[in-house]
């Protein structure tokens, strides 16, 4: 890929930000590990990650890689903005040089002992001509329904992983 930087004095970079919710049933500490690199392998098919850390504990800092995964990424450096499991909130820069920016939360939200509200922002910052192109048609309808496929595929991941989920009276 070819890098085409923005002549900032002939146009500014593009920004955009997306925020969509659901609901799973089940208890928040069993929801937001999944929003961790290890935690998205359980229930995002094709997800994976470089783990150049040499350690799967994560903390504010920590750095990952990943290839062709969301939102036309190719390949992004990963760097974990904050790290709150006391709170359950996760902050993600996603750089793809060249191109565009990310900066991704995850927010749960216990609604009862067994029920959780997920929140998900995206943002994005374009980089070049074509981070800009991205930006433009990266539109809420578009990202509520990729947020829509990650609560389907989450509630799969608990209907087919009984181990995982709280059963009541047990």
């Amino acid at each position: 890929m070819e890098y085409t930087p923005i002549n900032l004095k002939e146009k500014l970079a593009k920004s955009i930000s997306h925020t969509a919710e659901f609901e799973i049933n089940q208890p928040v500490q069993v929801v937001f590990p999944l929003f961790t690199p290890e935690g998205e392998k359980r229930w995002a098919p094709g997800w994976d990650y470089e783990n150049i850390m040499g350690t799967r504990t994560l903390d504010e800092d920590y750095i990952f890689l990943t290839r062709t995964h969301d939102h036309a990424a190719n390949e992004a450096i990963w760097i974990v903005k904050s790290y709150e499991p006391e709170t359950h909130r996760v902050r993600y820069y996603k750089i793809e040089p060249g191109e565009k920016v990310g900066i991704i939360e995850a927010a749960c939200d216990p609604l009862t002992s067994g029920s959780t509200k997920v929140q998900v922002t995206y943002r994005y910052v374009g980089l070049s001509e074509a981070g800009n192109r991205f930006v433009e048609r990266f539109t809420k309808k578009d990202y509520e329904a990729f947020i829509e496929g990650w609560k389907r595929l989450i509630e799969s991941y608990f209907a087919k992983d009984i181990h995982s989920s709280v059963q009541p009276g047990r």
